[in-house]
């Protein structure tokens, strides 16, 4: 509690806090739309095979004379036949004519431009036999999410979160505006990978950058206005698609805005908690005094000092000698449990929320329409999940949110293809439950990890109204305790205000003896 005490005495939630904040939540807005990009960039339109160079469609009697049907009526997109089945027959009368037998599409395809002028798709011709490598683009997508997540965080937990959004707001502009102009598919799939990494880190950061900066009955607001502003780039791109149908112009629309972002991300300030954690006490003390001055509370500012700082924060420059890693995951029992619970909670949100997003071809629907709705429900199920999570905690609105979801997804897999509208409907309610447990789960997981490590549910500890764990210790006593109980009832008779005075003692004895045994 100590440092959401400091927090209060430099202004609280005051102009800092409220400038900071939407000009590091801002770019989120095109986080979204990088997200599902490839929705628009890499649109399927309707093709078919493209007829011998040689083929006279007038005397044949049309493309039908070399484009087979499917069973609805509608050309087949990757078969032709070898040789036109109406018009008039060969001169022996003993050819292939009328044989309808049919060939791949060798000589290329047509499509249809009136919806998706220029894609991915049809640029590169990702259709048919090469129909996977539009997937894989998108894979590849993905995965430079998880490897950024894993190198940036590190990075953030040891160089510090501003000098990573930084680099990565640069990153995600030069790779974005270079995926506009790949001269070819690998080139493309290369920086979007590399959008992916840099991104992914974005998003974490954000949230890592603002929670610390605010005081603990403020988190929750932040991690719902961060998730509605996620919500207005979903709104976003449906509009700059709709406006904007060629993938490289769209591409490039959406990448230019970082450079903004990257010049005056060098204005923010580096997160007073992250300095403390790391043993800058001089630095923690230049971050707190500008934040006073801004907050108008320079007198409060001027009472703070080296001295003060140490006395109330000598628990993390204690503890802050001790170096975490990443295998403090795995080490610590606490940690262990929460790394695990929390791993499957964002494999299952992730894999159930991109399933459906990634798709919107296949609803059979406008995508600029579906695109519409699928945003507009986050704003009824963010904001009910706002109250839940402030009214009866975090840990019933991760695990309702969850089990809504699976249940719209459920029933939505043995709904006929045909019901259209039903499919639609359970998809945007499952649709609204994920990205109300998006919200949910980026707030839970600042809180529930380490200041340095926290750029890394039935089963979860519940956090609402609880202080952020600075160090691996902090979370160690904070899982005994409650093991324990000891925030329900007395132990061996001790009244419950002495448990927690001598709890308070033994820490700073406990990260001595740690210090000594090299630990």
């Amino acid at each position: 509690m100590a440092f959401n005490d400091l927090l209060k005495q430099v202004g609280g939630v005051g102009r800092f806090q409220l400038i900071q904040v939407t000009l590091v939540v801002l770019p989120l807005i095109l986080l979204a739309s990088h997200n599902t990009l490839q929705n628009f960039t890499a649109a399927i339109p309707t093709h078919h095979c493209r007829p011998p160079a040689n083929a006279n469609l007038s005397k044949d009697g049309g493309l039908e004379a070399w484009i087979p049907q499917d069973r609805q009526g509608r050309p087949e997109p990757c078969l032709r036949f070898t040789s036109p089945q109406w018009g008039m027959p060969f001169p022996n009368g003993t050819g292939d004519n009328g044989t309808r037998i049919t060939e791949p599409c060798t000589d290329g395809w047509m499509y249809d431009n009136s919806t998706f002028p220029s894609t991915i798709v049809t640029e590169w011709n990702l259709v048919c036999s090469h129909r996977a490598l539009r997937q894989l683009a998108q894979s590849l997508y993905m995965t430079g999410v998880l490897l950024g997540a894993m190198m940036f965080g590190y990075l953030a937990d040891r160089l510090g979160r501003r000098k990573v959004l930084i680099l990565n707001y640069l990153q995600t502009a030069v790779s974005g505006i270079c995926a506009a102009y790949a001269p070819n598919f690998s080139v493309y799939c290369t920086f979007r990978l590399l959008s992916g990494m840099s991104l992914a880190s974005i998003s974490i950061n954000t949230m890592t950058l603002n929670v610390e900066w605010m005081p603990i009955h403020t988190r929750a607001h932040v991690g719902t206005l961060i998730g509605y502003v996620y919500s207005l780039g979903q709104f976003l791109l449906a509009g700059v698609a709709y406006a904007v149908p060629y993938w490289r112009h769209l591409q490039l629309l959406v990448s230019v805005p970082f450079f903004a972002f990257f010049i005056y991300s060098w204005f923010f300030i580096e997160s007073a908690r992250w300095y403390s954690s790391s043993g800058r006490l001089d630095l923690t003390l230049k971050a707190l005094q500008r934040v006073a001055r801004i907050n108008g509370k320079q007198e409060e500012g001027a009472k703070l000092s080296m001295d003060v700082l140490r006395a109330s924060l000598q628990k993390e420059l204690t503890l802050s000698k001790v170096q975490a890693s990443a295998i403090e995951l795995l080490r610590c029992p606490a940690l262990r449990r929460l790394f695990l619970c929390l791993s499957m909670l964002w494999f299952a949100t992730s894999f159930a929320y991109y399933g459906l997003v990634m798709d919107l071809q296949g609803f059979g629907v406008s995508i600029y329409l579906i695109q519409v709705i699928f945003g507009a429900v986050d704003l009824p199920a963010k904001f009910v999940c706002f109250f839940v999570i402030n009214s009866l905690g975090r840990r019933p609105a991760q695990m309702a949110s969850l089990l809504l979801a699976g249940i719209c997804i459920l029933v939505n897999a043995v709904i006929p293809k045909e019901q259209t509208i039903v499919r639609t409907s359970l998809a945007v309610l499952g649709k609204g439950c994920l990205a109300a447990s998006f919200n949910c789960i980026f707030l839970y997981t600042g809180e529930l990890y380490p200041t340095m490590i926290r750029a890394a549910t039935a089963l979860l500890p519940e956090t609402l109204g609880q202080p952020l764990p600075d160090t691996v210790q902090d979370l160690e006593n904070r899982w005994a305790f409650t093991q324990r109980g000891a925030g329900t009832y007395p132990r061996r008779g001790k009244p419950r205000h002495q448990q927690q005075e001598q709890q308070k003692q033994m820490v700073p004895l406990q990260a001595s003896a740690q210090e000594k045994n090299g630990l």
